[in-house]
């Protein structure tokens, strides 16, 4: 990478990374909310619900928008969208109204996120690829965990329309940020050797351009088919075990543990630090060492974290493990993502990344519902063990079925 003709741009993408984690500025506001607008605190967390439909919504938009027209249009418009959905929402007179506005927010968000990717791998090396993308999901991490902080005390000292304002502003900052970034092009098909560069070239283009999943899938080189396949499945399982710690977690440490909320909230600040520690180690080993040393341990590590936890009695035990899954995560920070690239053809990237979250965001969407049922018709234990052989077979699929693709 030369640094003198990547820094500027690369600079903005990281500024833009951190300002798109000012969306948890409005989690903390949700109880508010619920008070102003007289309704249960699960119908006014409903605003996660509707941020996370938005995003599997605008994942599949944002893939073929980044194909045909470039990461610039994503992290322009990404932010510009989600400002002007969030500013709406201080005039919006029902709740209604503010979930609606908060899907549009999580379809912007979407293209964001996808666009700032694809700069990011354009922007570095092949041999880089592993410490960008680690380092973005880490800043965007770093964000996530700054803004919380934020987002309650302008709720507190004025309204839940302070929380909304605040992210409204930050992705505002992030529009500059996008017109600094370098434009990134998916690069041009050329027509197959015995198509002539005539009108029938448009038809046969077009025929590519609109074919399904199955048609993407045959644009990976056959020998990388399976490598795809089992990183879309690691997808869904890292997602899914990560969703189920913040929301099963709490109520097993709470009922059967009886910790307190502060000894609930130092659990998840220990996965924290560890996460943000393992950003320049995992970078490092993704491309020094290989993919397969991040991405088979980020799944392996949580399916003995998930065997364990219903087996502590302290939060001594428990917070060991909540470390352990820390590791994992920092470990599976753009490692999935990196190998991803790798495996996919250029000109198809945004679409096939596309599909790996689409798939991801419906079967991480279900696993709070299908732990929530499990933790009631049993016990909160249960959850982890019912996960714990997904993300092993997750494991052992990445280790033996998937390719490594760190190009040496």
């Amino acid at each position: 990478m030369k640094f003198g003709a990547t820094a500027r741009p690369l600079a903005a993408l990281y500024s833009s990374t951190f300002l798109s984690g000012a969306w948890a500025m409005v989690i903390p506001s949700i109880p508010v909310i619920a008070r102003e607008f007289d309704v249960s605190a699960g119908a006014a967390a409903q605003i996660v619900t509707a941020f996370a439909i938005g995003k599997f919504v605008g994942t599949v938009v944002a893939g073929i928008m980044l194909d045909r027209m470039g990461t610039r249009v994503g992290l322009i418009a990404g932010p510009l969208v989600a400002s002007v959905a969030s500013f709406a929402t201080v005039i919006a007179p029902w709740l209604s109204a503010i979930l609606a506005l908060v899907l549009v927010m999580g379809a912007a968000d979407s293209l964001w996120s996808s666009a700032r990717e694809i700069a990011g791998i354009d922007l570095a090396d092949r041999k880089q690829r592993g410490r960008v993308l680690s380092s973005l999901h880490g800043t965007y991490n770093m964000g996530a965990a700054v803004c919380p902080l934020l987002g309650g005390w302008l709720t507190d000292m004025f309204s839940y329309k302070a929380a909304f304002i605040g992210y409204a502003v930050a992705t505002a900052l992030a529009v500059g940020l996008g017109f600094v970034s370098r434009e990134s092009r998916s690069p041009t098909l050329a027509p197959p050797p015995n198509v002539k560069q005539n009108r029938n070239w448009g038809f046969s283009r077009l025929r590519h351009l609109l074919h399904g999943v199955g048609g993407l899938l045959r644009e990976i080189r056959p020998d990388l088919r399976s490598t795809y396949l089992a990183l879309v499945l690691a997808t869904v399982v890292s997602q899914s075990q990560r969703i189920l710690v913040q929301s099963i977690l709490p109520i097993y440490a709470g009922f059967y543990l009886q910790l307190s909320p502060t000894q609930i909230g130092m659990l998840f600040s220990i996965s924290g630090i560890i996460v943000f520690a393992m950003i320049i180690p995992a970078g490092l080993v993704m491309d020094r060492i290989g993919r397969k040393w991040c991405t088979v341990p980020s799944t392996g590590i949580p399916a003995l974290v998930f065997l364990l936890i219903p087996l502590t009695n302290s939060f001594t035990e428990l917070s060991i493990l909540v470390g352990l899954s820390g590791l994992a995560q920092g470990l599976s920070l753009g490692s999935i993502a990196t190998s991803t690239y790798d495996v996919v053809p250029s000109h198809v990237r945004g679409r096939l990344q596309a599909v790996r979250r689409t798939v991801a965001e419906l079967g991480s969407g279900l696993a709070p519902m299908i732990g929530g049922y499990l933790a009631n018709a049993y016990n909160p234990g249960v959850p982890f063990l019912v996960y714990a052989p997904l993300l092993l077979f997750s494991a052992v699929l990445l280790g033996l079925v998937g390719k490594e693709t760190l190009d040496r």
